[in-house]
């Protein structure tokens, strides 16, 4: 095997112990880089000279015993809408085009602390508004199983290079599926943590009561370990959660006797592949062989979950992306006539068509007359839907359900048909909507190759079970398998 092939909890072990430098897998990864991203087109901007520098500096500190993180020395890859101080930060826009951040987001403050190279920033759907990664101004990520197809999205990018060894580890963010949603179609582990449970300072935000920044990697020990690096309080973002919290990688264990599975009949039929749902019912009767329980339940608002999250999130974006004026900084238009001209025109030419499509629809629910009718509604049903899942969460430990009702699709099948692209994320905007933690993690294959996701839903800051049983599938279902590209 080559060094981007291993685990990064494999490779701490390895630098640990001497057997590898920092520097060598760095170059490994860098190599596996220039061999496959021509074909997937995973990265945006790629670091390899800082990356390379960032490996020799975490060799003398893991040396001299400077720091004592498991994954000082481990390239990670960083989706491009999280600010990396001298590192262009674009979110996939034009508006953002040439906007090189001058300071860290929280979370790239944690890691380069714990000596992580940060090998470059990787593509995702503009602002972080699709399913499918088609939404680039710079280009379409494509799904190393199926070249022909979606990554999914918005984290496209950063599934995409996991899945094919372009980065060992990755950060994504999720507002209504974007972690999951592409881990699930690239055949990985993705996990949406509790929200408030990471920081969002320095992620740019698309919905902030939504938005979440979350690992993503080839197994649950790596998904673990990076998420117990970003986690915890931070007194530069005001929804942060002020507590404790316990090493998640630590704490693991595939013992799952006793533990109740609810079932939500919601998440098995219409609109859901037959062959997905089949495949997850397979996963949970597996689980049950090694003790857990499956538990019929119904959350009966999940039918109304997607039409709920699309207000409340195109609400938020349009009031988060009214900083994007051509006034402070990124795009602005040239050659107009007058501030107001310069405003409409920065903003017709900066953002895509995706971006202006939830811009206007968040603008007409806030709108007087409206508002009341839609994004009222709309929050009112967060809170019950919220309910339901806590009453659920009385009689269940966890809830499995699908991570996205069918396999990747072809590139371009979806993109006319914004109603379609939206539908993908219909097994997952509950649990953002519900600040719950989620993770995706393989459990079956298409007739063609393709990947299916298994989602694994939590009570609030619950992620160690959650991790307990995806491993303890894992285990069962034999792990990550690699596209042949």
């Amino acid at each position: 095997m080559k060094l981007y092939e291993y685990n990064a909890f494999e490779l701490s072990e390895m630098i640990k112990s001497k057997k590898i430098s920092s520097k060598e897998l760095t170059e490994s990864v860098l190599e596996r880089k220039d061999e496959v991203d021509g074909k997937v087109e995973a990265y945006l901007n790629f670091d390899r000279e800082g990356a390379l520098a960032a490996a020799e500096r975490a060799d003398r500190l893991i040396s001299a015993g400077g720091v004592k993180s498991r994954l000082a020395g481990i390239p990670i890859g960083i989706k491009d809408n999280i600010s990396t101080a001298g590192i262009a930060t674009t979110c996939a826009s034009k508006m953002l085009e040439n906007y090189v951040p001058v300071f860290n987001a929280t979370v790239i403050d944690k890691l380069s602390a714990a000596g992580c190279v940060i090998s470059g920033k990787l593509n995702m759907d503009e602002f972080a508004m699709g399913s499918s990664t088609e939404n680039s101004y710079f280009k379409t990520t494509k799904n190393p199983f199926d070249l022909s197809c979606v990554p999914g999205g918005s984290s496209g990018g950063s599934a995409a290079a996991v899945s094919c060894g372009e980065a060992v580890i990755a950060l994504g963010s999720d507002t209504g599926g974007s972690i999951r949603q592409p881990a699930s179609l690239c055949g990985v582990v993705g996990l949406k943590p509790t929200y408030g449970s990471v920081s969002r300072y320095g992620l740019v935000a698309f919905a902030s009561s939504l938005d979440q920044i979350g690992p993503i990697g080839r197994c649950v020990k790596d998904v673990a370990l990076l998420q117990d690096e970003i986690q915890g309080h931070d007194k530069m973002d005001a929804t942060s959660a002020d507590r404790s919290y316990a090493s998640l990688y630590d704490n693991l264990s595939e013992d799952i006797s006793g533990l109740k599975i609810g079932i939500p009949s919601e998440y098995y039929g219409k609109g859901v592949k037959p062959e997905v749902a089949e495949a997850v019912t397979s996963a949970v009767k597996e689980l049950e062989k090694r003790g857990a329980k499956a538990v019929p339940i119904s959350l009966p608002s999940t039918e109304y979950a997607l039409s709920a999250y699309y207000i409340i999130a195109c609400a938020e974006a349009s009031s988060n992306l009214a900083r994007f004026d051509g006034v402070k900084y990124g795009y602005r238009a040239k050659d107009c006539d007058g501030l107001i001209d310069m405003y409409e025109r920065t903003r017709s030419e900066g953002f895509g068509r995706e971006v202006k499509r939830r811009i206007m629809l968040g603008t007409f629910v806030l709108s007087s007359g409206y508002f009341d009718a839609y994004y009222k509604k709309a929050k009112l049903l967060q809170k019950r839907i919220a309910k339901e899942f806590e009453d659920a969460f009385k009689t269940v430990d966890v809830i499995v359900t699908p991570t996205s009702p069918s396999e990747a699709f072809k590139i371009g099948e979806r993109i006319s048909d914004p109603l379609a692209m939206y539908a993908a994320d219909i097994c997952t905007v509950t649990v953002n909507i519900a600040g719950l933690p989620a993770l995706s993690i393989p459990c079956g294959y298409s007739s063609s190759g393709l990947p299916y996701g298994m989602q694994i839903i939590g009570r609030k800051f619950d992620e160690q079970t959650v991790l307990n049983l995806a491993l303890a599938h894992e285990n069962a279902f034999g792990g990550f398998r690699r596209p042949k590209l």
